[in-house]
């Protein structure tokens, strides 16, 4: 009797591979622009990738943002290079399932999926001639500042803002107000925006924007729905910092904030947490 390979479970991977990351004192969504060369995309179709897939890929800190898969690869006429492993990324995709009864009358039901495939970075590939890659000027403190102003000031429909009236930074759902304490209360002007980003990214779940239940739904500290809510506004935060060439110090990477981090993934129905915040 013939066994087949047991199924990897997409998001156990992508689980395990952000746990090792935090086990190595290293916290994933906060990787810095400057170690990664623009934004990861396909290289065949010029598609971005997106969510837990920029992530993922960001991760492998190669020099080059073009990737490729195996069949890719071989249609271009290349190689991938001996040796070489490629780097887990997600599909979602829907399909019409045909009925089960065999009655033609019957309405098709949409069904989603979910699968992994992998994907090679340009330096993993010979055979094919990738565009040079131009590393952007790094940004001094003005530019950066500037542009994190620039990405509060265009949120389409945003929460009101409310600076200084308190010395603890909080999103209110009832009042749809983010309210920040004084910028010159924070040691730099780089914390003032990422924790401004936070709370924004907390007021995108709003009844008025995506109706995301962490915000919609009132939990106390601690718990489940807490903790997702701020797992999505760590991640988010952090995207926006990217954007912006904001990236928190290592030594900010406090045991502490770590072991939280870890505790929370490693339980068996937190598993998905890390994909749907990402996304």
């Amino acid at each position: 009797m013939s066994h087949q390979p047991a199924r990897t479970d997409p998001y156990q991977l992508v689980t395990e591979t952000i746990l090792a990351h935090l086990e190595r004192g290293v916290i994933p969504w906060r990787c810095p622009r400057k170690r990664t060369v623009g934004h990861p995309r396909n290289f065949r179709s010029g598609h971005e990738y997106q969510g837990v897939n920029a992530l993922l890929l960001g991760l492998m800190h190669f020099p080059s943002p073009w990737w490729m898969t195996f069949r890719q690869v071989n249609e271009c006429e290349g190689l991938v290079r001996k040796g070489e492993h490629g780097t887990p990324v997600m599909k979602w995709g829907r399909y019409k399932r045909k009925p089960t009864n065999g009655d033609s009358t019957e309405e098709k039901k949409t069904t989603f999926y979910l699968r992994t495939y992998r994907v090679f970075n340009a330096v993993q590939i010979e055979g094919i001639e990738f565009p040079p890659v131009e590393s952007g000027p790094e940004l001094d403190s003005s530019q950066r500042i500037a542009r994190a102003e620039q990405i509060v000031g265009e949120m389409p429909q945003p929460p009101k803002i409310k600076e200084g009236r308190t010395t603890q930074a909080s999103y209110r759902p009832r009042t749809d107000t983010v309210q920040i304490p004084a910028f010159k209360r924070f040691d730099t002007p780089e914390d003032f925006h990422l924790t401004l980003f936070h709370e924004m990214i907390h007021s995108t779940g709003h009844e008025l924007r995506l109706a995301r239940k962490g915000v919609m739904e009132t939990d106390v500290f601690g718990s489940k729905t807490y903790s997702q809510e701020e797992l999505v506004a760590e991640m988010g935060a952090a995207f926006l910092g990217m954007e912006a060439g904001i990236v928190r110090d290592e030594h900010e990477q406090s045991a502490a904030y770590l072991k939280g981090w870890l505790d929370v993934l490693r339980e068996q129905d937190h598993r998905r947490w890390i994909v749907h915040a990402a996304n």
